[in-house]
């Protein structure tokens, strides 16, 4: 083992459930994680789906992903809190401040996840141990438990973390794959979505194991010599990706809503579109960054989906001008008649300031409008986001961009 990295993974059992727990615990309320309970926002709403349930709501045969309509047939009784964002960040920093005081490198995985490269450091020499300290102190210190899978590498530490729930410590070091890895179904590797899985079916590949001891060429001519032999890989326990410590340049930045009524006039549709591209721009003005690409998607009713993007000659973090290109490309892709579901608009293609050149042609109009973007967006930094909006008539619009409100909202807070 001396030769073999060491790595943890670590991730919060029924993250937004727990983490909405411990807030209403605080403050005298119920524990949802004790009584049939999913977050999952407003029953009357069609959009609403189980982001998180409780262990007695899976017990009713409740599931993450079903309509949240669904899940109240189900269970009648059923409580359904919708999501706080700010919350849930608040807690992730928190329980990966407590990982950071035990490895050299702290990985963001995600909301709730997170890798700890601790080869380095004295957890190295009792990973058990100081898995088992980090697990009891996040439970004690933040009131919520953690999963940690133990291995060498980050794919052997994240399927160890994964193989049972809640608030237990697995290990998968090498030694152990035969036994505990390749018994598994290929579905649960880690990668290997559906589609993957049943193509491996069809292919008389059922078990981890097989995949490992699968002709590789054979499978580079079926998934292809790149995806191929990521499945080998990974089937083998292979992975020599580090802990990066630090997080990897953003590429893009989008929002997208799906709404509680169909959108039938070009207005209503153009009503969210404003509100999307007013998130996601302050977003990419918060990090100083700028965009060339933009794109808008649309879903009808019929669930057909489609998009269309537009590359500029200059990048910009002007609200107007990713309006003006959004509406552009809504009117291009709308067949003017087929009600809407869904909308998104996201930016692309992202540089620095210093990388964007002024127009010659620009006449001071830019500027005019960053001036205006850099007044709305630090009263809201002040005062939070509903203080001021951007001319949008129809109040009753779904809020959009919650997961950059709470980020805008947490900035303001610090």
């Amino acid at each position: 083992m001396k030769d073999e990295r060491v790595i943890f993974h670590v991730d919060v059992n029924s993250a937004f459930l727990s983490w909405t727990s411990v807030e209403r615990l605080a403050h005298g309320e119920s524990d949802l994680r004790e009584i049939p309970a999913v977050i999952g926002g407003d029953v009357k709403k069609r959009h609403g789906v189980v982001l998180a349930k409780s262990i007695p709501a899976k017990a009713f045969g409740i599931h993450t992903g079903e309509p949240l309509t669904d899940a109240v047939r189900k269970c009648p009784d059923l409580i359904s809190v919708p999501p706080d964002f700010q919350v849930y960040q608040r807690n992730s920093r928190a329980f990966k401040a407590i990982c950071r005081e035990y490895a050299t490198a702290v990985q963001d995985f995600s909301i709730d996840e997170c890798f700890l490269d601790v080869t380095q450091t004295t957890a190295f020499d009792h990973p058990l141990a100081a898995a088992n300290e980090i697990k009891s102190r996040i439970k004690n210190e933040l009131g919520f438990t953690v999963n940690v899978g133990i291995g060498p590498n980050k794919l052997l530490a994240k399927m160890a973390g994964d193989f049972e729930k809640p608030d237990k410590i697995h290990t998968l070091w090498r030694r152990e794959i035969p036994a505990k890895m390749w018994p598994l179904d290929v579905g649960r590797l880690l990668s290997v979505g559906k589609k993957t899985s049943q193509k491996l079916n069809a292919c008389g590949i059922w078990k981890i194991g097989d995949l490992a001891h699968c002709n590789l060429q054979g499978l580079k001519k079926i998934f292809g010599e790149r995806q191929g032999a990521h499945l080998y890989a990974y089937a083998n326990g292979w992975d020599d990706s580090p802990v990066l410590a630090a997080p990897r340049e953003e590429k893009g930045y989008s929002v997208s809503i799906t709404l509680p009524k169909n959108a039938e006039t070009e207005s209503e549709a153009k009503s969210v579109i404003k509100k999307l591209v007013d998130t996601v721009a302050m977003r990419l003005r918060s990090r100083k960054k700028r965009a060339r690409r933009i794109s808008v998607q649309i879903r009808y009713a019929s669930f057909k989906d489609r998009s269309h993007q537009i590359t500029l000659e200059e990048a910009t973090d002007i609200t107007k001008t990713i309006e003006r290109a959004a509406y552009q490309l809504f009117d291009e892709l709308w067949d003017q008649k087929t009600p809407l579901r869904l909308i998104g608009v996201s930016l692309s293609q992202i540089e620095g300031h210093a990388a964007s050149q002024i127009s010659m042609f620009d006449r001071g109009t830019n500027e005019r409008e960053r001036q205006i973007d850099a007044a709305i967006d630090a009263i809201r930094k002040r005062y939070g986001m509903d203080i001021i909006n951007r001319g949008v008539a129809d109040e009753k619009l779904p809020q959009v961009g919650r997961k950059y409100r709470a980020h805008f909202e947490i900035d303001r807070k610090k």
